[in-house]
């Protein structure tokens, strides 16, 4: 269900009007110059400690409302991009890096008892289980020859990285989830309105992020690069980052371009694929590491995985896609206790 700001019908000066006007849903169409709107931050940074040797840092992101989506002018735009619409978020953090192995390891190869055995498929479960489930055993090197220190998680499935955010809330008491696509672009674009958070010019990407012209044909490690105006770290290229949300091409068409929607998602199901991952990735060419930019998971990205079932939880070809985790400030009712329903019968 799409979720809109309501607004109250009340008396209440013009100056407080105009306040309410401006941060909740700024009207593109009458003045579209007022948008990005940032809101006052209130909350801080922090660091997460998983044990010992693990840790990773929150940044904290003010909520606000943007132009979600790309114009029509702008270069190597594609029609899922569109159109542009207002939508607002509330104030969340994320984390300053996407995912590394540093962190992962634990969720898998380091918990207690290892890894659990593949499941008997012939007997499929009617019910979504409780526990929290960590991958099996990965059928070839899982870093694709990269190495574990300072680089990205990658080529995990989208359900493994929602079963990471699970393990990770239970074992911090702090709720854990992946951003939604409004969530990420807004992080991304940190308060710009331009093709990436830096400017127009693909040019000065390689400062920024690890593309296709910087890359050696390899992923890299995490942080290497400046970050974006609100501290975020390879949010343009390095790998392609999951979103909760699936994939919808149109899905842009069925929000207002006359009011803001609050944080708008496409929620998940139970199937594989079709998720979206953003950001672009170190394979990729400038145009698709723009902040508006899109794809989704496609069941090629297993093509190689000879088990039948193939994996829910590694992928033998989207060795650039990774992720990074998302805390809200105050969780939007609709996304408390969102997790994946993928499963190994899952088609």
């Amino acid at each position: 269900m799409n979720r809109c700001l309501k607004r109250p019908v009340c008396m209440l000066p013009l100056a407080c009007v105009a306040f309410l006007l401006i941060q909740e849903s700024p009207a593109p169409s009458q003045a579209p110059g007022n948008l990005p709107a940032i809101d006052v931050k209130k909350h801080e940074n922090y660091t997460e400690k998983i044990n010992d040797k693990a840790s990773f840092e929150m940044i904290a992101i003010p909520g606000g409302t943007y132009l979600m989506g790309s114009p029509d002018s702008e270069k190597g735009r594609k029609p899922d991009e569109g159109p542009q619409h207002p939508v607002t978020v509330k104030p969340f953090w994320i984390a300053k890096l996407v995912a590394t192995w540093d962190e992962y390891d634990w969720f898998w190869s380091k918990r207690p008892g290892g890894p659990p055995p593949r499941p008997d498929i012939s007997k499929k479960s009617d019910k979504l289980p409780d526990a929290i489930t960590s991958p099996t055993p990965p059928y070839e090197d899982p870093t694709f020859g990269y190495g574990r220190d300072e680089q990205p998680v990658i080529a995990v499935t989208w359900h493994a990285a929602m079963e990471y955010c699970r393990w990770l809330s239970e074992k911090t008491g702090k709720k854990y989830r992946l951003p939604t696509e409004a969530e990420w672009e807004w992080a991304c674009r940190a308060g710009t309105s331009t093709a990436y958070s830096f400017g127009d010019d693909p040019k000065k990407l390689g400062e920024y992020g690890w593309f296709e012209g910087n890359s050696d044909e390899k992923a890299q490690k995490v942080g290497k690069k400046k970050a974006n105006p609100w501290g975020l770290f390879d949010m343009h290229g390095g790998v392609a980052e999951w979103c909760l949300d699936r994939y919808k091409k149109d899905f842009y068409a069925s929000f207002p371009r006359d009011k803001a929607t609050l944080n708008p998602f496409n929620p998940p199901g139970d199937a594989r694929y079709g998720y979206v991952a953003r950001g672009g990735s170190w394979i990729d060419p400038p145009d698709k590491c723009r902040s508006a930019a899109r794809r989704y998971s496609e069941k090629d990205w297993l093509k190689r995985d000879p088990q039948r079932p193939q994996s829910i939880w590694w992928m033998t070809e989207a060795d650039y896609v990774g992720f990074r985790v998302v805390r809200a400030v105050e969780e939007y009712e609709d996304l408390k206790g969102i997790r994946s329903k993928v499963t190994w019968w899952s088609d």
